[in-house]
């Protein structure tokens, strides 16, 4: 018997199967591996998807849109809205980023600002870059190719992949990771048109600046003003404390995810139609601020009424409120070739004193107050 189990063990047969035993079982953990690998892939996948923000589906994506055939939005707020009030409107999420015809001009705005200014432009730190990942991928990933899919189109998975801008040509990857907190930033200032602050709670729940992208400041420098809360930024305005920095503080505490509202924040710069002001359009009384003679006597060629859209929202895994602010720049004699020359003097003359010095009327008032109340 064991000599017949001796010859049956090594028959030709058992012998092929002696020698392909090891490459069976390398193939077989081969395999396994392989699976293990899908599994993991399949995972990866479901968990990015079920990681959408249920706040995506209320971005309408507007599948026949040209920026190029676009009018910037229609405002009118000396009209509408009063003055150190905080003038607010429900806004909803379709609305956060705006494009039209202007587009490409303000984004070759940006460009030098970002890459030439950037200690201006560009402010990150401990306290601010979750934010800024988080809104990275709530404008870049989500919000630009679901909303605008003819100008942003996504390229490949979410990890390794990009987004194309169609309109620049340019492209910016398609998630946060290997990327510095700076170049976030940069890539949204290089692909709309808004500027965002991060004001982000503190221990104690108090909202702070802590970082931005800011290519237009309007006479605000940013630098300075990190660390600093809502009442202590806004405390050169006349009226600010008075009337609203009780109300401003409460709403932050009570703002939801989600929630979006909007106003509009006006004023006259004399001295050009760049939207880069670090300083100049604001008076600030006691002070060693020098104000130029230009300001006295301006040229009308060079008179703008400044308009700033601006946008509260607050993101929902680092509670940080992003204030949003997209400039408009109009030509004084637009304004005034439109019928609103009296409309939009009987507004500035109706400020409060202290506002109006704010905004600097006691010096170009003089001359462009009679010129916007003239018939056309």
């Amino acid at each position: 018997m064991l000599e017949i189990a001796h010859n049956k063990l090594f028959a030709p047969e058992a012998l092929w199967f002696l020698l392909l035993a090891p490459a069976l079982l390398a193939l077989t953990q081969i395999m396994k591996t392989f699976n293990q690998k899908q599994k993991q892939k399949q995972k990866l996948e479901t968990k990015e998807l079920n990681e959408k923000s249920p706040k995506d589906d209320e971005i309408e994506p507007l599948w026949d849109f040209d920026f190029r055939k676009v009018d910037p939005i229609k405002y009118q707020p000396y009209k509408t809205q009063g003055h150190v009030t905080m003038g607010i409107q429900k806004r909803v999420r379709s609305d956060w980023i705006r494009m039209d015809r202007g587009y490409l001009g303000r984004i070759q705005e940006r460009l030098p600002l970002i890459r030439e200014k950037a200690e201006f432009t560009i402010g990150t730190g401990e306290a601010v870059n979750p934010a800024i990942e988080e809104l990275y991928e709530e404008i870049m990933i989500r919000y630009l190719p679901a909303r605008f899919p003819t100008m942003f189109k996504t390229q490949g998975k979410m990890r390794g992949g990009s987004v194309k801008n169609l309109a620049t040509g340019t492209t910016y990857p398609l998630t946060t990771e290997g990327l510095t907190h700076a170049q976030m930033l940069a890539y949204m200032g290089e692909n709309v048109e808004e500027d965002f602050y991060f004001m982000c709670p503190d221990a104690d729940g108090e909202y702070r600046l802590q970082g931005y992208i800011a290519c237009f400041p309007g006479g605000f420098l940013s630098p300075s003003r990190v660390g600093e809360s809502v009442r202590e930024i806004h405390k050169p305005v006349p009226g600010y404390e008075r009337k609203l920095g009780l109300s401003v503080d409460r709403y932050f505490a009570r703002m939801q995810p989600g929630d979006f509202i909007g106003r509009m924040n006006w004023s006259l710069q004399v001295d050009g139609a760049d939207l880069f002001r670090t300083d100049g359009n604001n008076y600030y009384p006691g002070t060693e601020q020098e104000v130029s003679d230009y300001k006295e006597d301006p040229s009308f060629d060079e008179c703008y009424l400044r308009v700033e859209h601006q946008t509260l929202t607050k993101l929902p895994r680092t509670s940080a409120v992003i204030f949003t602010v997209r400039s408009y720049m109009t030509p004084l004699h637009q304004v005034k070739a439109e019928g609103d020359g009296k409309a939009l003097a009987e507004a500035i003359e109706s400020m409060p004193q202290g506002l109006g010095h704010y905004k600097m009327v006691q010096y170009w008032g003089r001359k462009v107050l009679p010129w916007l109340m003239e018939d056309i």
